[in-house]
C-alpha cells in the first residue's frame, strides 16, 4: 500500500493503477468491473469504516481510501483540537485490508494558501445537523468535491449513519454534472453497529463508561418510533415520546427527531408509505451522537 501526502504523487500513483485498467482482475470477476472506488474517512478507523473498504474492494479492482481531518467542517466550538487522530494505527488496518492508496493529504494540500472556493448546496445543508452546525456540509460539499476531482474514483462509498451527508453528496454529484463518481454511483453502506444496538463512530471513544452503557437507548427508542409510524400513528406524538424517552436514557439534549423524505430530506407530518428516515440527533457527555432508522411500508421492526 502506498501511502501519499503530497497531489503530485497521487496522480502518478491513481495513472499507474488506471493504466493497468483490469489487469488485476480476479478471473472470477466480470470485465466491466469498476476499476478505481474511493472511501472517504476522517480516521480513527473502526469496523464500520473496514466494512467500507471491504464493499469497495468487492465492486472495484483498486480501492483509495482518505483520510483527512477537514477543518472546514468543524464549527469554532467543536472538537477539531480533540478529534481522535491515529494514522500510523489506520495505516495498518488498511494494508491489511489490501488498500491500494492511502491519501492522507495535509491541510496545505487541500486548502494551499489563498484558497478561495466553496461548495454549497442550498436548502438540503440548513436542516437537521446543518440547522445544529451552520457551515459543517459547505466543508462536507467542498472537501469532497475536490477529493472526487483528485482521486476521480469510478465509485465512492459513504456510509448510510449520516444519512444527510449522504444525501447532499449524491445532490451535489447530481447537480454539478460529475462523472467521476456520478451520483448513481455514490454507494451507501449499512450503518454498522455494536451488538447492542449503538452506531459505530469515532466520537464514541468520548462516552464514559456509564454514558457508553446508557448510548443504545437511542436507536432502541427509534426503532420503536419507526414501527408505530409502519402501524400508521400520528407521527407529532411518536416524535414527541422519542425525544422524551432519549432524554430520559441520560441524553442532555436533543438536537432533532425528525421524520424526513429519505431522498430530498423534506420534513414528513405525515407518512404516506413512501421511503423516510427517523434520524436523530442527541448529546450525551462529550459526545454527540447522530443515528437514523429506514421507514418504509415493507419493513419489519
Amino acid at each position: 500500500m502506498q501511502i501519499l501526502t503530497a497531489l503530485e504523487p497521487l496522480r502518478t500513483a491513481l495513472a499507474a493503477l488506471k493504466s493497468g485498467d483490469n489487469s488485476d482482475r480476479p478471473p472470477e470477476q466480470p470485465m466491466d468491473r469498476p476499476v478505481l472506488a474511493l472511501v472517504p474517512t476522517m480516521g480513527a478507523l473502526h469496523e464500520g469504516h473496514l466494512t467500507l473498504v471491504r464493499e469497495a474492494k468487492a465492486r472495484a479492482v483498486h480501492v483509495v481510501v482518505s483520510i483527512f481531518v477537514n477543518p472546514r467542517q468543524f464549527g469554532p466550538n467543536e472538537d477539531l483540537a480533540t478529534y481522535p487522530r491515529q494514522l500510523e494505527a489506520d495505516a495498518a488496518l488498511l494494508e491489511a485490508e489490501g488498500v491500494d492508496v492511502l491519501w492522507a493529504p495535509t491541510v496545505e494540500a487541500i486548502y494551499p494558501p489563498g484558497y478561495a472556493t466553496s461548495v454549497q448546496v442550498g436548502g438540503l445543508d440548513a436542516v437537521l445537523c446543518g440547522a445544529a452546525r451552520p457551515g459543517h456540509f459547505d466543508g462536507v460539499a467542498t472537501v469532497v468535491t475536490k477529493l472526487f476531482n483528485q482521486v476521480q474514483p469510478d465509485i465512492a462509498l459513504f456510509g448510510e449513519k449520516d444519512w444527510q451527508q449522504l444525501a447532499i453528496i449524491r445532490r451535489m454529484a447530481r447537480d454539478l454534472d460529475m462523472t467521476h463518481p456520478r451520483a448513481e454511483h455514490i454507494i451507501g453502506v449499512p450503518t454498522v453497529r455494536e451488538a447492542d444496538g449503538l452506531a459505530m463512530s469515532s466520537r464514541n471513544k468520548y462516552l464514559t463508561a456509564q454514558e457508553r452503557a446508557a448510548a443504545p437507548a437511542m436507536n432502541r427508542a427509534m426503532r420503536a418510533a419507526a414501527a408505530r409510524i409502519i402501524a400508521g400513528e400520528a407521527v407529532a406524538g411518536i416524535l414527541a415520546d422519542l425525544t422524551a424517552e432519549v432524554l430520559a436514557a441520560g441524553f442532555r439534549v436533543v438536537d432533532y427527531a425528525d421524520l424526513r423524505d429519505a431522498a430530498t430530506l423534506e420534513d414528513l407530518a405525515n407518512w404516506d408509505g413512501s421511503p423516510a428516515r427517523l434520524l436523530v440527533a442527541a448529546h450525551l457527555g462529550k459526545a454527540r451522537l447522530i443515528d437514523n432508522v429506514a421507514v418504509v411500508a415493507s419493513q419489519t421492526c
